[in-house]
């Protein structure tokens, strides 16, 4: 018995967005690696790249996240 099932077709509803064709999609077309997902709505698909672009903005601003102080030595 197979531990992972590879599911070709995705359930109505589900919202995807394709890195490589750059748009959204019902239900994973492409592969896991090449997309977002799933979303609730077709709006938050479409929205993916720009709450990635939030998000990876958040935690580079993130003091918590970096190693080194703004002096350039280890906290500690």
């Amino acid at each position: 018995m197979a531990l992972f099932k590879k599911r070709t077709v995705g359930k109505p509803g589900e919202w995807y967005y394709c890195l490589q064709h750059q748009k959204v999609e019902e239900g994973p077309e492409c592969p896991a690696k090449d997309r977002f997902g799933p979303y609730a709505s077709r709006a938050e698909a479409e929205s993916a790249m720009r709450t990635a672009r939030d998000r990876n903005l958040q935690w580079e601003n993130d003091p918590k996240w970096h190693d080194a102080s703004a002096g350039g030595k280890e906290d500690g």
